[in-house]
């Protein structure tokens, strides 16, 4: 399975992003999703998450900004960011795994989101 995340960019304060992730080499229409984010010099931290019922958790940072959501018809899960604000800029991580919990069996390959303040 491979996961290719994109849509990331320069973005003013208060501007929005969409970020995608696409699965190929298997149907992830039960899997859990999520996204992650770095900043430089921090740990990668959760953001959101969406299991195969469309249940959604967020991190308490982003709740009421950012909005997770999936097309199984398009192997696919997106994050919409709105409101965006300088603390949001760091590398997203899409990531899946076939279970409602434990390790996150596959990782994309990061996108990076900019936020000028």
């Amino acid at each position: 399975v491979q996961l290719q995340a994109s849509g990331g960019g320069l973005v003013q304060a208060g501007g929005s992003l969409r970020l995608s992730c696409t699965a190929s080499g298997r149907t992830l229409s039960t899997y859990s999703w999520a996204w992650f984010r770095q900043a430089p010099g921090k740990e990668r931290e959760f953001v959101a998450r969406i299991n195969r019922y469309r249940a959604t958790t967020y991190a308490d940072s982003v709740k009421g900004r950012f909005a997770i959501s999936r097309d199984n018809a398009a192997n696919s899960v997106y994050l919409q960011m709105n409101n965006l604000e300088f603390e949001d800029t760091a590398v997203y991580y899409c990531a899946a795994r076939p279970l409602a919990a434990g390790n996150w069996d596959y990782w994309g390959q990061g996108t990076q989101v900019t936020v000028s303040s």
